[in-house]
């Protein structure tokens, strides 16, 4: 292509003119990214705030509220990988992606925290959380610092 090039099967003008500087989804490769994911770790058990989740601050410990530890758990840690719909729902099956727990325990863990998710949503949402978090991934971290150690940070 004459003054262009092509990348990734698509191809883009380069010109000097001010129409350049606008572009459209198929015009710029990075419009077509995968979204960013959305992290978080949260201390757990924890309780539910009340209202709808307005915040990404007050929607983590919401998704975490239907957390219990599986009995003779010490301490351990998580993250599953999930997406949201707008109304709250979960789009898919969540993954985990990481856990530190003694192996024995691990399926117990799992399962809790899978069950956890289902239990808890679909999470109140406001219109405008839920249409930014719709459909982005999001990586809940959750961290159990075991039966005796309380509100010790």
């Amino acid at each position: 292509m004459p003054g262009g090039f092509r990348y990734a099967g698509l191809a883009l003008a380069l010109s000097a003119s001010p129409a350049a500087a606008q572009f459209d989804v198929y015009d710029n490769p990075s419009v077509l990214s995968l979204p960013t994911t959305l992290r978080a770790t949260v201390r757990v058990p924890v309780a539910a705030p009340e209202g709808p989740a307005d915040t990404l601050a007050g929607l983590y410990p919401r998704l975490a509220a239907c957390w219990r530890p599986p009995s003779d758990l010490g301490t351990a840690a998580i993250t599953a990988r999930f997406a949201l719909r707008r109304d709250g729902s979960l789009q898919g099956t969540p993954r985990i992606t990481f856990t530190r727990v003694p192996p024995r325990r691990r399926d117990a863990l799992v399962a809790e925290t899978l069950a956890s998710l289902a239990r808890c949503t679909p999470a109140r949402l406001t219109a405008g959380l839920g249409g930014a978090v719709a459909g982005r991934p999001i990586a809940l971290r959750f961290v159990y610092p075991g039966p005796n150690q309380g509100d010790r940070p």
